[in-house]
């Protein structure tokens, strides 16, 4: 019996956001914003990574999950697997809250410590997570809780 094994190939293709360059949350919630279906921001919420090059010109937006009113599933493997796969050096972690509260849940909390200690082990910088609405936005850096 001969077994075929699958070969993995790895393609990066720069997007046209490739120069724009991010130096604080509000450059990030107006990158999103633009980016984000403006009839679902308060229907669901999505998880995003933003992915950065050492300069903090950005690679490219990556939708991770989309979920229901109360939440969505993160998958730090399939994270880590798109950072990588994109060679990213730097990742700011970006979702919606449906409801417009903008207070990091402890559910939130809890997964950015668990992607920063995974980005560490990758030599990846985790910048921010930034919960965000139609209204405004809150910065897990500017807040001192990275």
């Amino acid at each position: 019996m001969e077994y075929r094994i699958a070969e993995i190939e790895l393609v990066y293709k720069p997007n046209k956001m490739v120069g724009v360059k991010i130096d604080s949350s509000e450059d990030v919630y107006k990158l999103m914003i633009q980016n984000w279906d403006s009839n679902r921001i308060s229907l669901v919420e999505e998880f995003k990574i933003l992915l950065l090059n050492r300069a903090n010109h950005v690679l490219g937006i990556h939708s991770l999950s989309k979920g229901g009113i109360h939440g969505t599933i993160v998958d730090i493997k399939l994270l880590m697997g798109i950072v990588v796969k994109s060679a990213a050096s730097g990742i700011i972690l970006v979702h919606n809250h449906p409801s417009g509260q903008l207070i990091p849940s402890q559910s939130d909390r809890k997964v950015t410590y668990k992607i920063r200690d995974a980005c560490e082990l990758m030599d990846v910088k985790l910048l921010d997570h930034i919960i965000i609405s139609s209204g405004g936005l809150s910065s897990f850096s500017d807040k001192g809780l990275l």
